[in-house]
Formats: C-alpha cells, structure tokens, sequence
C-alpha cells in the first residue's frame, strides 16, 4: 500500500499529487489517519455524475444518514417503521426529557412534493433555517449538508411517488 505524505506527493504525479495535497491537509487537521492514493482518488470519483447518480445519493442520505424515515414515516402497531408509508409525514415518536411549550408533534410528508420549494429544502438542509428566517425547532437536526447533498436530497424526495 502506498500512503500520500508530504515526502511523497509529488512523485505521484499530475491529479494524484493535488489529492496528495489535500490528504495531507486533512492529516494536519485532525483526521485519524493517513489516506492512500487510491482513497482519495475514490473520493473524488464518489460525486455523482448523472441524475440516477444524484438520486442515488440522496437516498443514501435520507435513508443511512439522516435517518429522516425514523421520524418522518409512520410505524406500525409494534413500533416498527412502515415502508409502505415511507416518509409520509407522521407523529413524532418521542417527547423530550423535559417539558417543552415549542415541541413538534407531527413531523411533515417529505415524499413526492417536499413541503417547500427546491430552494427552501436546500436552505433548510445547508443552514438549519426554515423558510420563515425561524432556526429548525427540536428535535429536527440542524443539518449543515453541502449544497450539492442538499440538491441530491430534494431529488431523491422529489422521485419518490407523490401517491404512496
């Protein structure tokens, strides 16, 4: 195996040597361990390329992720999550450990038409705001995703049946 280092970038050559670099700069701060050549150059091919691609990688995000199902989709009477309502808006599951006056109990449908523009969703996903300038109330996650998994979210959501 072949590991990038400082000594090493540049005998890689071309392309390899720049995600050399950047290995490098991960390094300094703080990830757990040095990158091969062939991860970082896997990286750079994981952005998808296509619109299947896209979609592929929300899902990905909404489902291994996010986990937006465990409370955006209803369960069924033994608690378990119902597929055949994926992401069809529902209660939410839990309540906090103390009182709390502004607490959600219903989580929205995503599926089909998300409750807001193509926008909106984006924004929502990058900063953690909603529409209305509000911050996203407890327990929604305040997602800071890339704009382009923002983008691969709302096309997965926007794929999926409006009808299920």
């Amino acid at each position: 195996m072949y590991f990038v280092g400082p000594r090493n970038a540049k005998l890689l050559g071309g392309g390899i040597a720049v995600l050399a670099i950047l290995a490098c700069a991960v390094l300094v701060i703080g990830h757990p361990r040095v990158l091969t050549a062939q991860e970082a150059q896997n990286a750079v091919r994981a952005l998808p390329t296509s619109d299947s691609a896209v979609v592929a990688r929300g899902k990905y995000i909404v489902e291994e992720i996010a986990m937006c199902g465990t409370c955006h989709t209803p369960r069924k009477p033994n608690g378990e999550i119902d597929r055949g309502r994926w992401l069809a808006g529902a209660s939410v599951p839990y309540l906090p450990a103390q009182p709390t006056p502004d607490w959600p109990m219903l989580a929205p449908r995503l599926f089909g038409q998300p409750p807001t523009s193509n926008a909106g969703m984006v924004t929502l996903l990058t900063t953690g705001v909603w529409i209305t300038g509000e911050v996203l109330r407890d327990p929604m996650p305040k997602f800071h995703m890339t704009r382009a998994d923002a983008e691969a979210v709302v096309a997965y959501l926007k794929s999926l049946p409006s009808g299920q």
